[in-house]
């Protein structure tokens, strides 16, 4: 710089105090989160192992190889779950677990269903294997998949499938239709009165 850059640097910070070094600078907001943000935080983390993981992994009441499995939510027909249970209805997808570890399985599950519901298909079949290998208790897969299914909302009944598609190693499942699928048949009803 010149000296004439330089005086007239000194004119423009001559009404300029100088401050004095600290160790640090308070913020002027304060770093805590606010009720408000802990609230939404706290229902965020809520909703995200609400739908991502919310079927139970504890132990459960282990059900025998052979045992035949069946759960009806109140409001299914008794006609409804008779023809689930003797295999009348088409099942239009269908899911292998018996290969899969448990913490695996429930997310395939999870997802499995997701997706037939997004689909609008109402009837699946689910392989969970007997699991007569498993020491020192069988069919961990199949107590964990009934246990499982039984807490999915959108799940309406289950039962074990007939031999032809796999007896006590399978499950016939009834799903709730999609929500596109409720809405339609409301038009469609509401037109017809």
């Amino acid at each position: 710089m010149s000296n004439s850059e330089d005086n007239l640097f000194s004119q423009l910070m001559s009404d300029v105090d100088a401050f004095e070094p600290t160790a640090f600078i308070r913020p002027q907001k304060s770093l805590h989160a606010s009720d408000a943000q802990r609230e939404k935080q706290m229902a965020a983390m809520a909703e995200v192992n609400s739908t991502h993981d919310y079927l139970s992994q504890e132990t459960v009441e282990f059900i025998e190889p052979y045992d035949v499995v069946s759960f009806k939510k109140s409001g299914v027909q008794a006609g409804v779950f008779k023809n689930l249970r003797l295999g009348k209805y088409q099942f239009d997808a269908s899911l292998e677990l018996h290969d899969f570890k448990l913490h695996r399985a429930k997310r395939v599950l999870l997802d499995f269903l997701d997706d037939c519901l997004q689909r609008n298909i109402r009837v699946v079949l689910i392989h969970h294997g007997l699991g007569l290998k498993n020491t020192p208790v069988p069919a961990i897969l199949k107590s964990y998949s009934y246990k499982w299914l039984t807490q999915c909302e959108q799940v309406l009944a289950l039962h074990s499938a007939l031999k032809p598609h796999g007896g006590a190693e399978a499950m016939y499942v009834l799903l709730t239709k999609s929500d596109a699928k409720k809405l339609e048949n409301k038009e469609l009803n509401r037109r017809n009165k």
